[in-house]
């Protein structure tokens, strides 16, 4: 009976370690072509060689935990992720049900659900003559604005621009940084911030 059982344990730990390495490959290649991205372009990005990157989608490759970093960053994702069972591909988030907070006069809603390392995407509200002043965030981001209603007047690293509706200005997000509403209605703006694009 003893031998029965080992093999059995045995069989049940190849098969989660089977669909393991399967989630793992659907969730690498789901993640890449999300993002319209080449395996060669993931190689690039995660710095591992094309075969390892291949060997991830296909489900043969048995990732090391210092692959399995590089591949979460390259993709802006957590560990958890990558290894998850496959999530909806849609979810509804009603208007409040994402975080929002008020500074003075303005509010800032953020409109990202999920945690995505070094990456933020905001709504900013601003009435009239109000001033928002951001935080630096981390070493090595890119921050973009893009106004949809009224006037922004952007201060950023000792430069002062007006952001129209439609207009977009990129700036470096590590450094500080105002918003004041310029114009005569209240404002709508988006920010989103991301790490600096490899070149």
């Amino acid at each position: 009976m003893e031998p029965l059982t080992a093999h059995w344990n045995e069989a049940i730990r190849a098969g989660v370690s089977d669909d393991l390495a399967a989630r793992l490959a659907g969730n690498v290649r789901k993640l890449r072509q999300a993002r319209g991205l080449t395996q060669q372009q993931m190689s690039k990005l995660s710095r591992l060689p094309r075969a390892t990157w291949a060997n991830l989608e296909s489900g043969t490759a048995n990732p090391t935990l210092a692959v399995l970093h590089g591949v979460a960053v390259a993709l802006q994702v957590s560990l958890e992720e990558l290894v998850a069972q496959p999530r909806a591909d849609a979810k509804h988030y009603p208007k409040g049900a994402l975080p929002s907070r008020k500074r003075g006069a303005a509010s800032v809603r953020s409109l990202l659900p999920d945690d995505v390392p070094g990456m933020a995407v905001e709504r900013l509200e601003l009435p009239p003559g109000e001033r928002l002043t951001g935080a630096p965030r981390a070493a090595g981001t890119r921050e973009y604005l893009t106004c949809e209603v009224g006037l922004i007047e952007l201060v950023t690293s000792g430069e002062t621009f007006s952001v129209a509706p439609g207009d977009v200005v990129v700036f470096r997000g590590d450094q500080r940084h105002s918003y004041l509403n310029a114009g005569r209605e209240t404002a709508v703006a988006y920010s989103i911030v991301m790490p600096e694009p490899v070149a």
